[in-house]
């Protein structure tokens, strides 16, 4: 081996040293990029030459070669924004994001997501990231697909319950033989409040997401007055009941229009125990929809029970559109039926007796109660709503997406998803913090953020660049004097060549 080949191994040095300053260089000026992983450089010696020598074969080194540039995916630190739609993951996986209307897929850590014009949910570079569509549930529903909202507004809901749990006054005394009688749809004020002990009122919505007033009204039965409950129940414990809407808003058909009981949608008795106070049973007529209303023979105890044993009525608030609600008071039927033998309707009721049977019907945690104290209402609800429009968005760390709607709604939209490689070495950077598959890097496994070993999403996140730059700059030194000393053999080489041609002089 002549003197000459250590040029080579010093040009070796130089271009590997070359190499790694170029890394260096990358990693630095991505300090400050979103999601960046850093890289370095391993290097190797080359193969080495044989030479003879007087204790038999040994060898020469030939200089130094790049091993292998490394790509470094710990994770990075995370910088907190305001932003719902800046997402970070903790732990394994990548994003995956597509050309708008591609099947060619990428895969990032970079998080800054934003809805563009289209409604696609896309990266600053213009892909769009992908998920799981939501059902109802927040079930998956098909396979991987664009992210994009497509429907701003969020469809209304009729009520199909209501729940009313009251409390009502047990020294209160009867304001009215009948409540029923005391309605007047056809006056200017329906009833007057000198007629009932108690009235609350809870907003209901119908088919098309119209609002409308449904206010229950209660008196203390009193058996001298009262014209239909005093003959067969717990006269010391038992109010009566109506369930009401404005008369204009009753859309129901059949001859109710224009009478004096149009607007009541059901009527009963509600019993106590004498020993808790807790609502013991309930009976619950309604309007058989064919015949007078204003005929008590014509008000038949409800026939239907909701699947939770709740008596129903059936209303319109659109002309044609029938809409069944079941009234909650704190006791359910666990039967789902009236007991046998009872009154055939509400007229009937002194010969029959009440159409309840006590023995079917199951107080709840949460009831009506009847203390000594004043009536007010402790809970209502109901579980219908309006038409509402997205407000804002949020991500859960499941990568579930949800809308909160003006309506009050939250729906789910989407679940964001990840995937991992067996093989993330061997990704292939093609910029703008992408990376793509290849073959060494084996099939993307997709899933859910959190399983399957993948990591988990912070939202209102971003993940910052992996490079620590104190750590560079100590590799920059070494690389460096390095380059510098590769430089320096090559120098000396020439130096020693130079007088190995001033021999000939």
């Amino acid at each position: 081996m002549g003197i000459s080949s250590s040029l080579f191994s010093g040009i070796s040095g130089l271009s590997t040293h070359g190499d790694a300053m170029s890394v260096i260089g990358d990693n630095i000026a991505n300090v400050n990029t979103i999601g960046f992983k850093a890289s370095r450089t391993t290097f190797e010696d080359v193969l080495a030459q044989s030479v003879s020598t007087a204790s038999g074969t040994s060898q020469i080194g030939r200089g130094a070669a790049l091993s292998e540039i490394d790509t470094l995916f710990q994770q990075g630190s995370f910088e907190s924004t305001s932003n719902a739609t800046d997402l970070a993951i903790g732990g394994n996986g990548f994003f995956i994001v597509s050309p708008q209307g591609s099947e060619t897929e990428y895969y990032t850590r970079s998080g800054q997501f934003r809805f563009d014009a289209d409604g696609y949910f896309t990266s600053p570079a213009g892909y769009v990231g992908m998920g799981w569509a939501l059902d109802e549930a927040g079930n998956d529903q098909g396979t991987l697909t664009e992210i994009r909202l497509n429907a701003f507004t969020s469809p209304p809901e009729a009520t199909e319950e209501i729940i009313a749990m009251t409390n009502l006054d047990a020294t209160d005394t009867s304001n009215s033989a009948s409540l029923f009688t005391a309605w007047d749809a056809t006056a200017a004020e329906t009833i007057g409040d000198q007629s009932y002990g108690y009235q609350t009122a809870i907003r209901v919505y119908d088919a098309l997401g119209n609002s409308h007033d449904v206010t229950i009204i209660y008196d203390k039965m009193d058996p001298a007055t009262s014209e239909y409950y005093d003959g067969t129940v717990d006269a010391d414990n038992t109010w009566e009941y109506i369930v009401t809407c404005a008369p204009d808003a009753d859309e129901r058909t059949g001859g109710i229009a224009g009478t004096s009981a149009q607007g009541i949608l059901m009527r009963g008795t509600m019993t106590f125990d004498s020993a808790s106070g807790a609502l013991d049973s309930v009976s619950s007529y309604v309007w058989n929809t064919t015949a007078d209303p204003t005929d008590d023979a014509n008000w038949v105890p409800a026939t239907s029970f909701s699947t939770d044993g709740y008596p129903e009525t059936t209303i319109s608030f659109v002309p044609g559109v029938d809409q069944t609600i079941s009234v909650q008071f704190g006791a359910r039927s666990t039967t789902g039926a009236w007991a046998a033998g009872g009154a055939a309707n509400i007229g009937d009721i002194l010969g029959a007796g009440d159409p309840l049977a006590t023995s079917t019907w199951e107080p709840q945690a949460l009831t009506s109660t009847q203390y000594a104290s004043s009536s007010t209402t402790v809970y209502q609800t109901q579980d219908g709503y309006g038409t509402g429009f997205l407000e804002n968005i949020s991500v859960d760390t499941d990568g579930v997406m949800v809308g909160h709607y003006s309506n009050g709604q939250i729906l789910y939209l989407y679940r964001v998803g990840l995937a991992k490689f067996n093989n993330e070495q061997a990704l292939s950077k093609i910029g703008g913090n992408l990376w793509a598959g290849t073959r060494a890097s084996g099939d993307a496994i997709t899933g859910h953020p959190g399983e399957n070993g993948l990591g988990r999403i912070s939202p209102n996140s971003l993940e910052q660049s992996n490079v620590d730059i104190a750590s560079e700059f100590v590799k920059m030194i070494s690389t460096q004097r390095g380059f510098q000393a590769n430089s320096r053999i090559i120098t000396t080489v020439d130096a020693m060549l130079q007088e190995l041609i001033n021999l000939k002089r």
